[in-house]
C-alpha cells in the first residue's frame, strides 16, 4: 500500500469509499473494462449501476476503478460511470499498461489484473468480477497467459467470479494458479464452473457451503502470512445458465475466426466474447449480466462476514 502522501497523488478515493476505509466497513472493488470494453451502451452502464447498488443492498460499499485523465480513480460518480460506459477514448490497461496511462493523463479501464493492482494500493480485500482471464487454448506455443493469475497470486485479494472465461483453456489455468498456490474455492460447487455455464469438467480444490466459510479461510490464510489471493468460483444462477452445446459451438467458431485473422493478447478476449454474443443472438449477453449481478451479492456478503469477524 502506498503511503498517504504518495496515495494522494496518483490516487483519488471517493468520499463513499474513503468513509467506509476509515471506519472498517467492507467495500467491493468492481472493474470498469466491463463497462468500457465488455457491454454494450446502455447495458454496460445500467449493469455498473444495478451492481453498486446490490452490493450496497447486501452490506458492502462499492468501489468501482478506473482511470481518468491519468488519476486512478476508487469509486466513480454517475458522470465517471457514464464516461466509462459512452467514450471511445478509453484504453484496455492491463498491469504493463498502467504506468503509461497514469503517467500520460490518458484514460483506462481496468482489468481483473488492474483492479487487483488498485486494491492492493488502497488496502481493499475483496472483488467481484465476471471471470477472470487465465491460460488460453494453445498457450503451449503462444505462451498466451493473461496477467490476471500473476496479480492474483501476489496480492491478498478474494475475486469473486463465474470461473475463467470459458474462451480459456480451464484445465490449464487451474494448473497455473495451483503453482502459485492460489486456492480456488468453489461456492456450493465441486466443479470449476465454466462461465456461462454452471459446471466444467474440472474438480475445484474445496466446496465452500456458506460465505462466512470462505470468508474465514481468507481471514487465516492472509492471517498466518501466507501471501497471495483466492479465487470464489461463483456459478452463474441456473435460470440464466447457457446451454453446453451451443456455447461451445459459439467458442470454438470464434477461435477459428481469431485465429485466421491474427488476433491475440489483449485484443483476443473482446473479440471472442463479442463472436459469442453474435453467434448466440445475444443470449450470452443476458447471462454475462446475471453472473456478474450473482458475483456482486455473493461478493458483498463474503466482504461483511470478514469484516464483522475481524
Amino acid at each position: 500500500m502506498l503511503n498517504r502522501e504518495m496515495l494522494k497523488k496518483y490516487v483519488e478515493v471517493s468520499p463513499e469509499v474513503q468513509e467506509a476505509m476509515d471506519k472498517n466497513y467492507p467495500i467491493v472493488a468492481l472493474e470498469s473494462t466491463i463497462i468500457s470494453h465488455g457491454m454494450p451502451y446502455p447495458q454496460n452502464y445500467n449493469t455498473a449501476k444495478e451492481c453498486e447498488e446490490i452490493i450496497r443492498k447486501n452490506g458492502a460499499v462499492p468501489a468501482t476503478t478506473a482511470i481518468i485523465n491519468g488519476k486512478i480513480k476508487v469509486g466513480l460518480t454517475e458522470e465517471d460511470l457514464n464516461f466509462m460506459a459512452t467514450s471511445k477514448d478509453i484504453e484496455k490497461c492491463s498491469t504493463r499498461d498502467y504506468a503509461y496511462i497514469v503517467a500520460n493523463k490518458k484514460n483506462g479501464a481496468t482489468t481483473v489484473a488492474t483492479t487487483v493492482l488498485t486494491c492492493s494500493l488502497v488496502g481493499i480485500k475483496f472483488f467481484s468480477t465476471g471471470g477472470i482471464g487465465g491460460v488460453h487454448r494453445g498457450a503451449e506455443d503462444t505462451f498466451d497467459i493473461s496477467r490476471d493469475l500473476q496479480e492474483l497470486a501476489n496480492t491478498d485479494v478474494a475475486v469473486i467470479c463465474a470461473g475463467c472465461k470459458s474462451i480459456l483453456d480451464i484445465g490449464l489455468t487451474l494448473e497455473y494458479l495451483e503453482t502459485f498456490g492460489v486456492p480456488v474455492l468453489g461456492y456450493q460447487t465441486e466443479k470449476m464452473p465454466a462461465f456461462f455455464t454452471r459446471e466444467s469438467e474440472f474438480n475445484l480444490d474445496y466446496k465452500m457451503n456458506n460465505p462466512e466459510e470462505i470468508a474465514n479461510t481468507a481471514k487465516t490464510k492472509w492471517e498466518l502470512g501466507i501471501d497471495g489471493g483466492i479465487v470464489v468460483a461463483n456459478p452463474v444462477p441456473a435460470e440464466n445458465a447457457m446451454d453446453e452445446e451451443l456455447i461451445t459451438d459459439a467458442i470454438n467458431k470464434a477461435i477459428i475466426e481469431a485465429n485466421e485473422k491474427g488476433i491475440h493478447g489483449k485484443e483476443s478476449t473482446p473479440f471472442l466474447l463479442s463472436k459469442v454474443l453474435e453467434v448466440t443472438e445475444g443470449k450470452s449477453l443476458e447471462t454475462n449480466i446475471a453472473l456478474v449481478k450473482n458475483n456482486c451479492e455473493l461478493g458483498a456478503k463474503i466482504a461483511k462476514s470478514y469484516y464483522e469477524n475481524n
